[in-house]
């Protein structure tokens, strides 16, 4: 949903809530096809200098959250337009690339602020099931097909495997932030691609973000 503060100036307030990605037929979520139209209708505005985007989300989908962010920015390229960031509880992970899209990115000084890295969880039940008597039966066309099995021993190749595609989707992460804060940035990559979160405060001393502040102070103005 979107809305309009008038006070002078005419600018469209864009609200993204909730897991990046498919979250189901009864959770909120965010995804690209159900933002298109909607970050679409308030770019078209023509009397709004800027759009603004409150963002609230722990991340989610790499895959939405990039296009997402790709979109919302070839949007403002396309209708000249400023695009001003509000985190308000949390803007982490994928919920912070989106936050990238922004000229101006605000947080309140208790936000949840960053974890730009890569995650992968899972469980084995390998001993579990020998345990009850239950046989795992697994045929595939493909040597790979059941790479990180949860019924089956670890493979180190396997490891090796998903450890590669994360640093890929690492590496993504960062040049999207690199790209965004360029030389607002004030610690190293080691520091700040660790995948640690911070608040709204230790953010703005780290250059993730611009200034505390929240929209309907900012927009009032």
């Amino acid at each position: 949903m979107f809305s309009f503060f008038k006070k002078k100036k005419i600018v469209a307030h864009l609200k993204l809530s909730g897991v990046i990605g498919n979250a189901g037929k009864f959770k909120q979520g965010i995804d690209f096809a159900g933002q298109e139209e909607i970050i679409k209708k308030a770019f078209s505005i023509k009397k709004s200098p800027a759009v603004a985007i409150s963002i609230n989300s722990p991340g989610g989908s790499p895959v939405q959250s990039h296009l997402i962010h790709d979109f919302i920015r070839s949007q403002a390229k396309k209708n000249k337009k400023k695009v001003i960031i509000f985190m308000e509880d949390v803007a982490a992970s994928g919920g912070y690339l989106i936050a990238c899209a922004g000229d101006e990115i605000y947080a309140n000084q208790s936000s949840i602020v960053g974890s730009i890295g890569v995650i992968y969880s899972s469980f084995g039940f390998k001993d579990l099931i020998e345990k009850i008597g239950v046989q795992r039966r697994v045929y595939t066309a493909g040597k790979n097909k059941s790479t990180l099995d949860p019924f089956m021993d670890e493979k180190q190749e396997d490891i090796e495997r998903l450890k590669n595609i994360q640093l890929d989707l690492h590496k993504n992460f960062i040049n999207v932030v690199e790209k965004s804060r360029g030389s607002k940035l004030k610690k190293s990559e080691v520091e700040l691609f660790s995948g640690e979160f911070w608040s709204g405060s230790k953010a703005k001393d780290l250059g993730l973000i611009d200034e505390i502040g929240d929209a309907n102070q900012i927009l009032k103005e």
